[in-house]
């Protein structure tokens, strides 16, 4: 557990020293106070504006994150021969790997939390300018805490992003690891329609192949709250517990994955 927490710090005192990820989570911010002038525009839905806006803008940027630094985690490190010192101390492959997903998801995991403070400044602002008779037309409240349902489920989104992303930086190139784990995280909000693609296709051979891909590709469909809880729809305990539990499955599988294949690369 040492050696991996070692690993961690080390991936995550380079992300916060990096400017791409201040910057990122900075232009996230600056939208969110942005959507303030936006909603402005829109004739009584101000506050689902923000509300969406706000927690799209932190998915978005998350993933940006979360791709761009975790098609790194293992490239570049075999790249700068850093993996050779390292890998020459009591720390086995499987421990690395574990390290490197651990300490971006901390970084994540932050910078989610920095955006969802933000948002919720800008939803108490609103919400003390507020009159009476406005909050009374609202289907929520402004500082709503069901939205922390939407975004645990948007870190726990990030963290299978990451899963994947080091998925694939393990054995192919930085480029083709961030087209990669793009492709599936689109894909697997579609997840839902490739189960029940027969309903759509008259080809058994195609319905049965999307029902193969929507039980090996991950299902991130049930992540995604967002349209609930902006506009005051309840999202259970259970859903988001099945949701998170599925998700970590799936991460376990991917790491382990993961492991096995950097355990047997020649990295000579």
């Amino acid at each position: 557990m040492r050696a991996i927490l070692v690993v961690a710090g080390g991936v995550f005192r380079d992300s916060i020293r990096d400017r791409i990820a201040y910057g990122l989570v900075f232009f996230a911010v600056l939208l969110i106070a942005a959507s303030v002038l936006l909603a402005q525009l829109t004739a009584g839905q101000d506050l689902k504006i923000i509300k969406d806006l706000g927690l799209a803008a932190s998915l978005a940027i998350g993933v940006l994150i979360s791709i761009f630094f975790g098609i790194g985690l293992v490239a570049k490190e075999v790249d700068r021969r850093s993996v050779y010192s390292l890998l020459s101390k009591p720390v086995t492959r499987s421990q690395f790997i574990a390290g490197k997903y651990l300490g971006l998801v901390v970084t994540l995991l932050i910078n989610l939390a920095v955006m969802a403070a933000a948002m919720y400044a800008v939803l108490g602002y609103m919400d003390w300018m507020a009159t009476p008779e406005l909050r009374a037309s609202w289907d929520a409240p402004a500082l709503d805490p069901r939205m922390l349902k939407a975004v645990a489920l948007i870190g726990v989104e990030l963290m299978v992003v990451t899963a994947i992303t080091l998925f694939f930086s393990t054995f192919s190139s930085p480029f083709l690891s961030a087209a990669c784990t793009l492709a599936l995280y689109v894909v697997g909000h579609f997840g839902e329609d490739l189960k029940h693609l027969d309903k759509l296709v008259h080809s058994q051979a195609l319905a049965t192949v999307g029902r193969v891909i929507y039980y090996v590709l991950p299902n991130l469909a049930p992540l995604d709250v967002k349209g609930e809880v902006v506009h005051g729809v309840a999202v259970s305990a259970q859903h988001v517990l099945l949701a998170s539990l599925s998700s970590g499955l799936y991460i376990g599988v991917l790491l382990t994955a993961s492991a096995l294949i950097f355990s047997r690369r020649d990295l000579k």
